[in-house]
C-alpha cells in the first residue's frame, strides 16, 4: 500500500506500511552477522538471500520469562542464535526481553546476562518502600493513571524483583548485534469492535504502533497527547517497567492487587505511624517520636483506607461484610456528612450475598471520595496515599492501559475511523486475545521467511498456532496449514509447518512435551502454574534445563529447516521483497 500522508508535517507520527528507517538500517547490519553464523552452519547463500528468521515468545508469567531465557542461552550454545532476525515477545516473554535488552549487545556476552537475571529472580527483592514510591511516581507524572501502573508498581515489580526505569528508547543503537525487539500488545477498544486487523499493537524501541494498519508514533512519544498528527502536550516516556506491566497485564487479579494494596497500607495504620508518609519506612525511634507528638483527633484515614480495601477483599470471597461495613461508617461518619448519604438495599448489612457488584461500586468510589477530602483537610501532602486511593478507584473501574491516542482526529484510511475518534486508548496484554506475537512478524515488509515459535502457554500447546492459521485465513495473510496430532496424545517437542511459497515455515515448539518430560507433563505444568508470584533458585534452574533441551534435542532439525528456508529464497525468482 502506498504511504499516506499526514494532513499535518509531523516527525513522530508516520502513516505507512514501510519499515522504519532505523529498523531498515538494522536489518542491513544484522545481515551480516547472520550470513557468517550460516556459513559457519554449513549453510552458503548470499548476503540479499539471507532468510528472515523470527523467534516469538509466548506469554506464560515467569514460566514464559525464564523458558525464553533457557531457549536462548541453548541457541546460543547450539551456534544458532545468531541467525535470528527478530525477537519477539508477549506477556511474561517481554520481562525476560526487557531484562536481555538493557545490556548493550547482550547476545554477545548471554552467560552474563541469565546469571544477573537468575541472580535477581532468586535473591533479589523491591521493598515496600521502593513500591509506594513508584506508585506514587506514576500517579503525580501521567495525564491519565490507570491499573497498569499500579499493576506494575506493586506486582510487576515483585515478580521480577526489579524496578526498571530505563527507557526503550534508550537501546536505540545499543544492540546492534542483537536481533531486532517487538513487544507485542493489543488495542482493547479494538479486540471489543472486533476490528481485525487494528488490535495488533507493536513497541519498538524505535516506533510504536498498529502491525496491520500501518500507522505508527516515534516510540519516545508514545503516550504523549496529539491532535491531527501534532503533538499537543508531552508525557514522560514510559519506562521498561511499565512496558512489562502493560504487555504482562492478562495476569491481573483483582485480589492480588488488593492484597497488595492491604500490604502496602498495614503498617501505617497503627498510632505510632499514622502521620507517616506512605513511601517512608520507619526506624524504632522514629517510630517512638511520631508516637510522643501524636495528637488524639488526628483522623484515621489509613484506617478507613485499610477498612475499605479488605471489604472489597471480603465481597470477592463472598464473606460477610456486615464488620467491614460497619467500621468504615465508624470511621467516616462524624467528620463527614456525606458518608451518610451513601444507602444500601435494605438488609445489605447482613449478608454479602445481598450486596450487589454495583453497589459495591458505588460505596467504594463515594468512600475514597471521603477518605480524599479526610487528607486534604488535614494537610496530607503524601503523594502515595492519594496514588492508593486512585488506585482503588481503577480497580472498580477495572481500567487498564491508558494512553493518549496519536492517532486523534487524524485520518488514516489503512484503519479503521473509530480508531481516530477517540483522544485516548486502551493497551493491553497480547494474551487475552492471541497468546504469541505472530502479527508483528507477519507484516508484509518484514519478509518472514521462518518463525520458530515456543511455546510456553498453559493448557492447549496449539491455540496459538491454530488460532494464527484460522486468524490469517480472515485476513488473506499467507499462513501455513496447522495439521494437529492425533487427539489424546502428548505434544512433541518439534512441528514444521509449511505452506505455499509465499507463506513462512512454523516450528512450534511446546514447552512441556513427551520428549523433555518423558510422561511427566502433567507434573511440570502443574509445578509452574501461569499465576505464581515467583520461583525458587531450583525451580529457575530445573526450567532452564528444560527449555534448553528443546533446543539442544532439535538442533538438526532446527538447522535443516534453517537450510530449507534458505534454498527456497536462493532459487526463488523475486528474492527479498
Amino acid at each position: 500500500m502506498k504511504p499516506l500522508l499526514c494532513s499535518l508535517s509531523s516527525s513522530e507520527v508516520r502513516i505507512g506500511h514501510s519499515l522504519s528507517e532505523a529498523e531498515r538500517q538494522h536489518l542491513a547490519r544484522r545481515r551480516k552477522t547472520i550470513l557468517q553464523c550460516l556459513e559457519q552452519n554449513g549453510i552458503s547463500c548470499s548476503e540479499d538471500k539471507v532468510p528472515n528468521i523470527a523467534v516469538l515468545g509466548s506469554g506464560g508469567g515467569l514460566r514464559a520469562m525464564v523458558g525464553l531465557l533457557g531457549s536462548l542461552c541453548q541457541l546460543k550454545e547450539e551456534g544458532l542464535l545468531d541467525c535470528i532476525m527478530y525477537l519477539c515477545g508477549v506477556s511474561g516473554s517481554t520481562w525476560c526481553m526487557a531484562s536481555l535488552y538493557k545490556e548493550p549487545d547482550w547476545s554477545t556476552k548471554l552467560d552474563l546476562a541469565k546469571n544477573n537475571i537468575v541472580e535477581r529472580l532468586a535473591d533479589g527483592s523491591v521493598s515496600l518502600k521502593e513500591m509506594g514510591q513508584k506508585l506514587a511516581k506514576y500517579y503525580s507524572e501521567k495525564d491519565h493513571f490507570s491499573l497498569t501502573d499500579v499493576w506494575s508498581a506493586l506486582i510487576v515489580s515483585n515478580m521480577v524483583n526489579e524496578i526498571d526505569e530505563h527507557k526503550l528508547t534508550e537501546q536505540r543503537g545499543k544492540y546492534t548485534k542483537d536481533p531486532y525487539p517487538i513487544y507485542t500488545v493489543i488495542d482493547k477498544q479494538c479486540k471489543y469492535d472486533r476490528l481485525n486487523a487494528d488490535p495488533w499493537f507493536e513497541i519498538t524501541p524505535d516506533e510504536s504502533g498498529y502491525s496491520l494498519s500501518g500507522a505508527f508514533v516515534d516510540s519516545s512519544f508514545l503516550g504523549s497527547e496529539f491532535e491531527n498528527g501534532k503533538k499537543i502536550k508531552k508525557q514522560p516516556e514510559i519506562d521498561m517497567l511499565y512496558l512489562q506491566g502493560l504487555c504482562g497485564s492478562a495476569l491481573a487479579d483483582m485480589e492480588v492487587i488488593l492484597k497488595k494494596l492491604q500490604e502496602l497500607i498495614t503498617p501505617h495504620t497503627t498510632a505510632e505511624l499514622q502521620d507517616v508518609p506512605l513511601s517512608q519506612e520507619m526506624d524504632e525511634e522514629s517510630a517512638q517520636q511520631s508516637k510522643a507528638s501524636q495528637t488524639p483527633d488526628v483522623p484515621k484515614a489509613p484506617e478507613a483506607l485499610l477498612t475499605l480495601v479488605e471489604l472489597n477483599l471480603q465481597s470477592l470471597k463472598k464473606e460477610d461484610l456486615t464488620h467491614h461495613l460497619k467500621a468504615m461508617n465508624e470511621h467516616l461518619k462524624d467528620k463527614y456528612k456525606k458518608i451518610e448519604k451513601m444507602t444500601l438495599k435494605e438488609g445489605v448489612e447482613k449478608s454479602a450475598k445481598t450486596m450487589t457488584q454495583k453497589e459495591l461500586k458505588d460505596y467504594t468510589l463515594q468512600a475514597c471520595s471521603a477518605i480524599t477530602d479526610m487528607s486534604k483537610e488535614h494537610h496530607n501532602k503524601d503523594g502515595s496515599w492519594i496514588a492508593i486511593l486512585r488506585s482503588i478507584e481503577k480497580l472498580v473501574h477495572w481500567t487498564w492501559g491508558t494512553n493518549n491516542n496519536y492517532l486523534y482526529k487524524m485520518k488514516v484510511e489503512s484503519a479503521d475511523s473509530s480508531v481516530s475518534q477517540s483522544k485516548t486508548r486502551q493497551y493491553e496484554d497480547s494474551g487475552l486475545l492471541l497468546n504469541s506475537p505472530y502479527f508483528s512478524v507477519l507484516r508484509k515488509e518484514r519478509d518472514i521467511d521462518l518463525i520458530i515459535s515456543l511455546d510456553f502457554s498453559e493448557g492447549d500447546p496449539f491455540k496459538t498456532v491454530v488460532q494464527t492459521a484460522e486468524k490469517c485465513k480472515d485476513l488473506q495473510i499467507p499462513f501455513p496449514e496447522v495439521v494437529l496430532p492425533a487427539k489424546n496424545t502428548e505434544p512433541q517437542d518439534f512441528y514444521v509447518f509449511k505452506g505455499s511459497s509465499d507463506a513462512p515455515t512454523v516450528i512450534h515448539i511446546p514447552l512441556f512435551n513427551a520428549v523433555n518430560c518423558k510422561g511427566g507433563i502433567k507434573k511440570w505444568v502443574k509445578t509452574y502454574s501461569t499465576f505464581q508470584m515467583n520461583y525458587s533458585r531450583e525451580m529457575i534452574t530445573d526450567l532452564l534445563e528444560k527449555a534448553g533441551l528443546n533446543i539442544k534435542n532439535n538442533k538438526e532439525k532446527l538447522l535443516k529447516e534453517i537450510g530449507n528456508v534458505t534454498g527456497r529464497k536462493k532459487t526463488s525468482k523475486l528474492g527479498k521483497v
